[in-house]
């Protein structure tokens, strides 16, 4: 580990520690995605809270997350629709005695795509044990394939996300974007990890299909007119990274 390194741990292990109780469910996940062999990429602690925080903020109906892993963020997410469900439940009664119109609590949930059938079990014990099941589709297939699917089934009827979350194989991110925005709306939030890799996006003759992914991705968000967007390095645990957020305006 090298001095940056175990300074950015040390500072995840002490914000962490003030702001993020402990929480058996969530380590109890992080355990099992090892004990079953998953690969250690799920996002940190404070980057969950972070996109709970989100989904929150923007009183998020449906997320979509590609790229499920083992059920890490996902349970943060479901844990903010849990929570705006309790919110619009509570609007809806209000509304409903003044004749006003809420979307249904049944409509709110988290639909997430992984390719690999085994990860997509361990995250169905994960969120089970968080007692999240109820808020959570996980499909699995080829996340284009899936992807498809959702645009078909939306047609016609409200199949729009308020928030999508691309972090899966970063070779196919430009073709996620695309299926992402048929899939939003005005006012969808769209965030991409794992977009810095050590710099690595930098090298223009990588030859590196995730950094090749990333680099037409990053392209691509900035010669799209219906998105305003940004990209922040982030440091700690996970290392060096970053993300991508962007906002449908149009």
């Amino acid at each position: 580990m090298t001095q940056d390194q175990a300074k950015w741990t040390a500072l995840d292990d002490y914000f962490n520690s003030h702001l993020l109780p402990t929480d058996p469910i969530l380590s109890s996940t992080l355990t099992r995605n090892a004990e079953h062999g998953l690969p250690p990429h799920d996002v940190s602690p404070a980057q969950g809270k972070f996109l709970y925080l989100l989904t929150l903020l923007i009183n998020a109906r449906r997320v979509l997350e590609i790229g499920t892993l083992g059920g890490y963020s996902n349970i943060w997410f479901a844990r903010a629709i849990a929570k705006n469900i309790t919110v619009a439940a509570s609007s809806s009664s209000s509304s409903s005695s003044s004749g006003g119109d809420m979307k249904t609590p049944g409509m709110m949930k988290v639909v997430t795509l992984e390719t690999n059938a085994a990860h997509a079990d361990v995250a169905r014990q994960n969120i089970a044990d968080a007692k999240l099941s109820e808020l959570v589709e996980i499909r699995v297939a080829d996340a284009r394939e899936s992807l498809a699917k959702l645009d078909d089934e939306g047609k016609g009827g409200d199949g729009h996300f308020d928030l999508i979350f691309i972090d899966a194989d970063k070779q196919n991110n430009p073709a996620y974007l695309a299926w992402a925005l048929k899939l939003s709306k005005q006012g969808t939030l769209i965030i991409a990890d794992n977009v810095v890799r050590d710099g690595a996006v930098l090298d223009d003759n990588s030859t590196d299909g995730r950094v090749q992914g990333i680099r037409s991705f990053v392209e691509m968000v900035a010669q799209e007119p219906r998105l305003e967007a940004t990209a922040m390095q982030t440091v700690g645990g996970k290392g060096h990274d970053g993300f991508i957020m962007a906002l449908v305006v149009s």
